[in-house]
């Protein structure tokens, strides 16, 4: 392997997370990187055990893309990927490592180099798992600033403290209902006023119906984007802009990227909605320091942000480094 200017594909697919772990990582790593979008035929759907190491989960497209010379490096984020990656470095013979964001299923666990798992997903312990507190994110307490100076005067009009509110919604398994969404609406515009704040409010495509029964339970001075309205989505401008952040606790993705900015983050977790592997990560972000259940008055706190990016960027050095590359 080039040590200098070693090749890296990242292997994209259509999820905002998995994406968002992968810009992490590649941005903490500063190599340079190609991008591999993947397209899914119905294939997909099948599981990774049935599948194995193969691209049959991929559009023929999505297959023409990947061809030899085979990379370095390939970084994957999601269950959907992990064949692909798997069947990448069956095609090197074995030349290409491998570093996969996520559990990838117990088939072919020994063909990834590293997999980089939260401790939430209690996964078993090998020699090639690296356990996280949180996913990898694209942001970091260093960017913040960066943010603020870019964002801070467009909502100037808005009295400080700001509580950017990040709302998901419903999952697979549970329900983000009215009764939540007005709760939340009611207790945020609470938190807000108690400081004579405002709210920075972006919704997700999750929201679904309850994001007009959030805005109608909103009583503070509040700047509020829906999923869908024309515009691009201000979900890194709020970031910039806001002194805490209050999150939905449905997004394990969005709680730990709000923790990895170094701002005081509450998370609003009704227990109807929350499944227990949220909860334990819930659990190890408030024992961390990082965050709080939501709650109606407001006080500012410091802690030791998040940066699982720079953690797994640090390990593949080692692995691109080591005398077994």
């Amino acid at each position: 392997m080039n040590l200098i200017t070693p090749s890296i594909w990242v292997l994209l697919d259509d999820r905002a997370g998995n994406r968002s772990q992968c810009f992490g990582v590649t941005e903490a790593l500063s190599l340079p990187y190609d991008i591999k979008e993947l397209k899914y035929s119905a294939m997909a759907m099948l599981p990774n055990r049935i599948l194995g190491a193969s691209f049959w989960g991929l559009t023929k497209e999505s297959q023409s893309t990947l061809q030899e010379p085979w990379p370095d490096l390939a970084i994957s984020a999601g269950r959907r990927t992990a064949p692909v990656a798997r069947e990448i470095k069956y095609r090197s013979d074995g030349h290409t490592k491998l570093v996969h964001m996520m559990w990838p299923g117990a088939d072919g666990i020994n063909d990834f180099d590293l997999i980089c798992v939260p401790n939430h997903d209690n996964c078993p312990d090998a020699r090639n798992i690296l356990k996280t507190t949180g996913a990898a994110s694209a942001i970091s307490a260093e960017k913040m600033s960066e943010l603020h100076q870019e964002y801070v005067s467009e909502f100037v009009q808005y009295p400080s403290p700001k509580f950017a509110l990040f709302c998901g919604g419903s999952t697979k398994s549970r329900r983000f209902t009215d009764e939540m969404a007005a709760d939340l609406g009611k207790n945020a515009s609470d938190l807000a006023r108690s400081t004579g704040g405002s709210l920075l409010l972006t919704t997700s495509r999750r929201t679904g119906d309850q994001a007009q029964v959030l805005i109608d339970h909103i009583n503070a001075p509040a700047q509020v984007h829906q999923w869908g309205d024309a515009g691009d989505n201000p979900y890194r401008a709020f970031l910039g802009a806001a002194d805490a952040i209050i999150v939905t606790g449905d997004s394990m993705s969005m709680c730990s990227e709000a923790c990895s900015t170094g701002k005081p983050v509450y998370i609003h977790a009704p227990p109807d909605l929350i499944t227990n592997k949220h909860n334990r990560l819930h659990q190890e972000l408030y024992a961390l320091g990082c965050a709080k259940p939501l709650e109606q008055k407001f006080q500012s706190w410091a802690y030791q942000p998040l940066n699982i990016a720079r953690t797994i960027a640090d390990q593949i050095t080692v692995l691109l480094s080591s005398e077994s590359v």
